[in-house]
Protein backbone atom coordinates (compact mmCIF):
# COMPACT_ATOMS: atom_id res chain seq x y z
CA UNK A 1 0.00 0.00 0.00
CA UNK A 2 1.18 3.86 -0.92
CA UNK A 3 1.44 6.01 1.88
CA UNK A 4 -0.08 8.80 -0.04
CA UNK A 5 -2.19 8.33 -2.47
CA UNK A 6 -0.89 10.88 -4.82
CA UNK A 7 2.13 9.01 -5.69
CA UNK A 8 -0.35 7.04 -7.69
CA UNK A 9 0.74 9.99 -10.13
CA UNK A 10 4.88 8.54 -9.49
CA UNK A 11 4.26 4.55 -10.24
CA UNK A 12 2.26 6.34 -13.37
CA UNK A 13 5.44 8.00 -13.79
CA UNK A 14 7.15 4.54 -13.32
CA UNK A 15 5.42 2.45 -15.39
CA UNK A 16 5.44 4.87 -18.48
CA UNK A 17 8.98 5.36 -18.44
CA UNK A 18 9.84 1.50 -18.58
CA UNK A 19 7.57 0.97 -21.29
CA UNK A 20 8.88 3.77 -23.67
CA UNK A 21 12.38 2.17 -22.84
CA UNK A 22 10.57 -1.17 -24.02
CA UNK A 23 9.03 0.44 -27.11
CA UNK A 24 12.05 2.54 -27.97
CA UNK A 25 14.12 -0.49 -28.02
CA UNK A 26 11.94 -2.38 -29.43
CA UNK A 27 10.55 0.22 -32.65
CA UNK A 28 13.68 2.35 -32.70
CA UNK A 29 14.27 6.20 -32.73
CA UNK A 30 11.52 8.40 -32.85
CA UNK A 31 11.82 12.14 -31.39
CA UNK A 32 8.18 12.08 -30.54
CA UNK A 33 9.44 9.31 -27.65
CA UNK A 34 12.74 10.26 -27.21
CA UNK A 35 12.22 13.88 -25.95
CA UNK A 36 9.05 12.65 -23.70
CA UNK A 37 12.00 10.20 -22.52
CA UNK A 38 14.11 13.04 -21.58
CA UNK A 39 12.01 14.47 -19.56
CA UNK A 40 10.77 11.30 -17.65
CA UNK A 41 14.68 11.02 -16.65
CA UNK A 42 14.25 14.12 -15.12
CA UNK A 43 10.96 13.17 -13.74
CA UNK A 44 13.07 9.83 -12.53
CA UNK A 45 15.17 11.89 -10.44
CA UNK A 46 12.99 14.10 -8.87
CA UNK A 47 10.57 11.07 -7.61
CA UNK A 48 14.40 9.53 -6.28
CA UNK A 49 14.83 12.89 -4.24
CA UNK A 50 10.84 12.14 -3.21
CA UNK A 51 11.27 8.92 -2.17
CA UNK A 52 14.17 9.17 -0.51
CA UNK A 53 12.78 11.76 1.79
CA UNK A 54 9.68 9.86 2.25
CA UNK A 55 9.20 6.21 1.16
CA UNK A 56 5.80 5.74 -0.92
CA UNK A 57 5.58 2.47 0.57
CA UNK A 58 4.29 1.31 3.59
CA UNK A 59 6.25 -1.91 3.27
CA UNK A 60 9.74 -1.99 3.31
CA UNK A 61 10.41 -4.41 0.69
CA UNK A 62 8.16 -2.42 -1.61
CA UNK A 63 10.74 0.55 -1.05
CA UNK A 64 13.79 -1.46 -1.30
CA UNK A 65 12.37 -2.79 -4.69
CA UNK A 66 11.49 0.93 -5.75
CA UNK A 67 15.34 2.22 -5.05
CA UNK A 68 16.50 -0.55 -7.27
CA UNK A 69 14.39 0.81 -9.99
CA UNK A 70 14.98 4.01 -9.34
CA UNK A 71 18.74 3.14 -9.57
CA UNK A 72 18.43 1.69 -12.84
CA UNK A 73 16.35 5.13 -14.38
CA UNK A 74 18.25 7.50 -12.64
CA UNK A 75 21.65 6.35 -13.81
CA UNK A 76 23.01 6.34 -9.78
CA UNK A 77 22.55 4.61 -6.24
CA UNK A 78 19.12 5.63 -4.77
CA UNK A 79 20.65 4.99 -1.44
CA UNK A 80 23.60 8.04 -2.18
CA UNK A 81 20.98 10.85 -1.35
CA UNK A 82 21.75 9.69 2.15
CA UNK A 83 25.16 10.43 3.01
CA UNK A 84 25.08 13.96 0.38
CA UNK A 85 21.07 15.18 0.68
CA UNK A 86 19.91 14.06 4.11
CA UNK A 87 22.90 14.51 6.22
CA UNK A 88 24.83 16.98 4.39
CA UNK A 89 22.88 19.17 2.57
CA UNK A 90 19.70 19.78 4.80
CA UNK A 91 22.14 19.89 7.46
CA UNK A 92 23.93 22.96 6.23
CA UNK A 93 21.45 23.69 3.69
CA UNK A 94 24.37 25.63 1.15
CA UNK A 95 26.76 26.99 4.40
CA UNK A 96 30.50 25.70 4.59
CA UNK A 97 30.71 22.40 4.42
CA UNK A 98 27.68 21.49 2.19
CA UNK A 99 29.41 19.34 -0.48
CA UNK A 100 26.29 20.45 -3.21
CA UNK A 101 28.27 24.33 -1.74
CA UNK A 102 26.76 26.85 -5.00
CA UNK A 103 29.76 29.23 -4.02
CA UNK A 104 32.90 26.42 -3.96
CA UNK A 105 34.47 28.32 -7.30
CA UNK A 106 33.04 31.62 -7.87
CA UNK A 107 30.24 33.64 -6.14
CA UNK A 108 28.82 34.95 -9.60
CA UNK A 109 26.19 33.60 -11.23
CA UNK A 110 26.06 32.98 -14.67
CA UNK A 111 26.16 30.22 -17.82
CA UNK A 112 29.50 29.20 -17.15
CA UNK A 113 28.71 28.52 -13.52
CA UNK A 114 25.83 26.75 -14.16
CA UNK A 115 26.85 24.63 -16.44
CA UNK A 116 30.22 23.77 -14.40
CA UNK A 117 28.47 22.93 -11.20
CA UNK A 118 26.96 19.44 -11.84
CA UNK A 119 30.40 17.79 -12.72
CA UNK A 120 32.16 19.79 -9.85
CA UNK A 121 29.13 18.98 -7.30
CA UNK A 122 29.27 15.23 -8.44
CA UNK A 123 32.68 14.86 -7.69
CA UNK A 124 33.05 16.26 -4.15
CA UNK A 125 29.67 14.44 -3.36
CA UNK A 126 31.99 11.10 -3.46
CA UNK A 127 33.23 11.85 -0.31
CA UNK A 128 30.59 11.33 2.07
CA UNK A 129 29.12 8.23 0.29
CA UNK A 130 32.41 6.75 0.61
CA UNK A 131 32.06 7.84 4.20
CA UNK A 132 28.73 6.11 4.50
CA UNK A 133 29.18 2.82 2.85
CA UNK A 134 32.37 2.04 5.93
CA UNK A 135 30.11 3.22 8.18
CA UNK A 136 27.50 1.43 7.11
CA UNK A 137 30.46 -1.52 6.96
CA UNK A 138 30.32 -1.59 10.64
CA UNK A 139 27.34 -0.84 12.17
CA UNK A 140 24.55 -2.61 9.93
CA UNK A 141 26.03 -4.85 6.84
CA UNK A 142 22.56 -5.37 5.92
CA UNK A 143 22.26 -1.81 4.31
CA UNK A 144 26.03 -2.27 3.47
CA UNK A 145 25.03 -5.21 1.11
CA UNK A 146 21.71 -3.32 -0.25
CA UNK A 147 23.29 -0.46 -1.12
CA UNK A 148 26.41 -2.08 -2.69
CA UNK A 149 24.00 -4.18 -4.73
CA UNK A 150 22.66 -0.72 -6.18
CA UNK A 151 25.60 -0.36 -7.42
CA UNK A 152 25.95 -3.88 -8.96
CA UNK A 153 22.40 -3.85 -10.16
CA UNK A 154 22.94 -0.55 -12.14
CA UNK A 155 26.02 -1.98 -13.57
CA UNK A 156 24.45 -4.94 -14.42
CA UNK A 157 21.50 -3.14 -16.65
CA UNK A 158 23.85 -0.35 -17.96
CA UNK A 159 26.44 -3.58 -19.10
CA UNK A 160 24.02 -5.83 -20.40
CA UNK A 161 22.05 -3.68 -22.89
CA UNK A 162 25.60 -2.12 -24.26
CA UNK A 163 26.99 -5.77 -25.18
CA UNK A 164 23.00 -6.26 -26.61
CA UNK A 165 23.01 -3.15 -28.80
CA UNK A 166 25.81 -0.39 -27.81
CA UNK A 167 24.00 2.36 -29.81
CA UNK A 168 20.54 1.37 -28.15
CA UNK A 169 22.06 1.55 -24.97
CA UNK A 170 23.97 4.86 -25.09
CA UNK A 171 20.34 6.74 -26.63
CA UNK A 172 17.62 5.12 -24.37
CA UNK A 173 19.17 4.14 -21.22
CA UNK A 174 22.65 6.15 -20.98
CA UNK A 175 21.74 9.38 -22.49
CA UNK A 176 18.26 9.40 -20.16
CA UNK A 177 20.31 8.84 -17.03
CA UNK A 178 22.78 11.52 -18.06
CA UNK A 179 20.13 14.12 -18.23
CA UNK A 180 18.55 13.06 -14.82
CA UNK A 181 21.60 13.56 -12.96
CA UNK A 182 22.92 16.46 -14.67
CA UNK A 183 19.59 18.77 -14.13
CA UNK A 184 18.77 17.33 -10.73
CA UNK A 185 22.27 19.20 -9.79
CA UNK A 186 21.54 22.24 -11.92
CA UNK A 187 17.64 22.51 -9.90
CA UNK A 188 19.85 22.27 -6.87
CA UNK A 189 22.10 25.08 -7.90
CA UNK A 190 19.47 27.93 -9.07
CA UNK A 191 16.93 27.12 -6.02
CA UNK A 192 20.44 28.02 -4.03
CA UNK A 193 22.79 30.11 -5.99
CA UNK A 194 22.64 33.77 -4.60
CA UNK A 195 19.93 32.96 -1.88
CA UNK A 196 20.83 33.94 1.62
CA UNK A 197 22.01 30.99 3.78
CA UNK A 198 21.82 32.61 6.53
CA UNK A 199 18.13 33.37 6.44
CA UNK A 200 15.08 31.53 7.55
CA UNK A 201 13.34 32.13 4.69
CA UNK A 202 15.14 32.96 1.95
CA UNK A 203 17.93 30.63 1.44
CA UNK A 204 16.27 28.98 -1.19
CA UNK A 205 15.00 30.10 -4.52
CA UNK A 206 11.62 28.98 -5.48
CA UNK A 207 9.84 28.39 -8.36
CA UNK A 208 5.97 28.90 -7.86
CA UNK A 209 4.46 28.23 -11.54
CA UNK A 210 2.05 25.59 -11.90
CA UNK A 211 3.52 24.16 -14.98
CA UNK A 212 6.86 23.23 -13.61
CA UNK A 213 5.29 21.90 -10.02
CA UNK A 214 2.19 19.91 -12.23
CA UNK A 215 4.74 18.16 -14.02
CA UNK A 216 7.67 17.59 -11.80
CA UNK A 217 5.98 17.06 -7.93
CA UNK A 218 6.16 20.49 -6.74
CA UNK A 219 9.95 20.35 -6.87
CA UNK A 220 9.55 24.80 -7.53
CA UNK A 221 8.34 24.99 -3.42
CA UNK A 222 11.86 24.55 -2.43
CA UNK A 223 11.73 27.01 1.18
CA UNK A 224 9.16 24.87 2.27
CA UNK A 225 10.86 21.80 1.67
CA UNK A 226 13.98 22.95 3.54
CA UNK A 227 12.04 23.89 6.66
CA UNK A 228 10.29 20.62 6.73
CA UNK A 229 12.09 18.06 4.58
CA UNK A 230 9.72 15.39 5.74
CA UNK A 231 6.45 16.74 4.46
CA UNK A 232 4.99 15.28 1.15
CA UNK A 233 5.72 16.12 -2.06
CA UNK A 234 1.65 16.38 -2.21
CA UNK A 235 1.39 18.76 0.52
CA UNK A 236 4.33 21.50 -0.25
CA UNK A 237 2.56 24.08 -1.75
CA UNK A 238 0.12 24.43 1.22
CA UNK A 239 3.16 24.64 3.54
CA UNK A 240 4.80 27.06 0.68
CA UNK A 241 1.26 29.20 1.15
CA UNK A 242 1.96 29.76 4.83
CA UNK A 243 5.28 30.96 4.55
CA UNK A 244 5.02 33.32 1.09
CA UNK A 245 4.79 36.49 3.42
CA UNK A 246 7.98 36.07 4.10
CA UNK A 247 9.95 35.53 1.33
CA UNK A 248 11.56 38.21 -1.02
CA UNK A 249 9.76 38.09 -4.16
CA UNK A 250 13.05 38.07 -5.50
CA UNK A 251 13.51 34.41 -4.52
CA UNK A 252 10.13 33.71 -6.15
CA UNK A 253 10.04 32.85 -9.64
CA UNK A 254 6.89 32.07 -11.77
CA UNK A 255 9.07 30.57 -14.51
CA UNK A 256 11.50 28.33 -14.12
CA UNK A 257 11.69 28.57 -18.36
CA UNK A 258 11.70 32.35 -17.57
CA UNK A 259 14.29 32.44 -14.92
CA UNK A 260 16.76 30.30 -16.95
CA UNK A 261 16.49 32.80 -20.19
CA UNK A 262 16.82 35.92 -18.23
CA UNK A 263 19.79 34.92 -15.72
CA UNK A 264 21.62 33.13 -17.85
CA UNK A 265 21.47 34.20 -21.55
CA UNK A 266 19.75 37.73 -21.56
CA UNK A 267 21.75 38.18 -18.88
CA UNK A 268 25.17 37.97 -21.00
CA UNK A 269 24.01 40.83 -23.05
CA UNK A 270 22.33 43.27 -20.68
CA UNK A 271 23.36 42.71 -17.08
CA UNK A 272 20.34 44.65 -14.94
CA UNK A 273 19.23 40.70 -15.34
CA UNK A 274 21.92 39.45 -13.45
CA UNK A 275 21.23 38.68 -10.48
CA UNK A 276 22.36 40.23 -7.06
CA UNK A 277 24.04 38.26 -4.26
CA UNK A 278 22.00 37.92 -0.91
CA UNK A 279 24.65 36.38 0.13
CA UNK A 280 27.48 38.92 -0.79
CA UNK A 281 24.92 41.53 0.55
CA UNK A 282 24.61 40.05 4.11
CA UNK A 283 28.57 39.18 4.33
CA UNK A 284 29.50 42.83 3.18
CA UNK A 285 26.94 44.48 5.81
CA UNK A 286 28.07 42.51 8.75
CA UNK A 287 31.66 44.07 7.31
CA UNK A 288 31.09 47.45 7.24
CA UNK A 289 29.81 47.01 10.97
CA UNK A 290 32.68 45.30 11.95
CA UNK A 291 34.45 47.84 10.87
CA UNK A 292 32.56 50.75 12.34
CA UNK A 293 32.76 48.97 15.64
CA UNK A 294 36.33 50.19 16.64
CA UNK A 295 35.67 53.93 15.71
CA UNK A 296 32.49 53.61 17.77
CA UNK A 297 34.05 52.43 20.50
CA UNK A 298 37.30 54.72 20.28
CA UNK A 299 34.78 57.38 20.49
CA UNK A 300 33.09 56.87 23.15
CA UNK A 301 36.44 55.78 25.02
CA UNK A 302 37.36 59.61 24.10
CA UNK A 303 34.19 61.01 25.11
CA UNK A 304 34.60 59.41 28.27
CA UNK A 305 38.15 60.24 28.92
CA UNK A 306 36.96 64.01 28.11
CA UNK A 307 34.09 63.40 30.94
CA UNK A 308 36.62 62.13 33.10
CA UNK A 309 39.05 64.94 32.38
CA UNK A 310 36.77 68.02 33.06
CA UNK A 311 35.52 66.58 36.38
CA UNK A 312 39.10 66.36 37.87
CA UNK A 313 40.13 69.73 36.65
CA UNK A 314 40.30 71.89 40.18
CA UNK A 315 37.96 75.11 40.18
CA UNK A 316 39.20 78.37 39.85
CA UNK A 317 39.62 80.73 42.73
CA UNK A 318 37.52 83.07 40.87
CA UNK A 319 34.94 80.58 40.26
CA UNK A 320 34.07 80.31 44.35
Amino acid sequence: MLKYKADWRSLAYMVVTTALLIVQWSFGFYWALFVPSLFLGIAVAVMAHNHNHVPMWKANTMNVLTDYWLTLFYGFPAFAWIPTHNRNHHALNNREGDFTITYRVSEKNNIFTLTSYPPISSYFQQMPIRDYLRDLWVRNRTKFYQSIFQYVALAVFVGVALLIDWRKALLFIVIPQQVALFSILVFNYVQHVHADEESDYNHSRNFVGPMLNIMLFNNGFHTAHHLRANTHWSETPEAHAKIDHLIVDELKERSFWGYIFRAYFLALVFPRFETKSMRLARLAAQQQQSQSQPIIQASTVQASAAAASAVSVPASPNSL
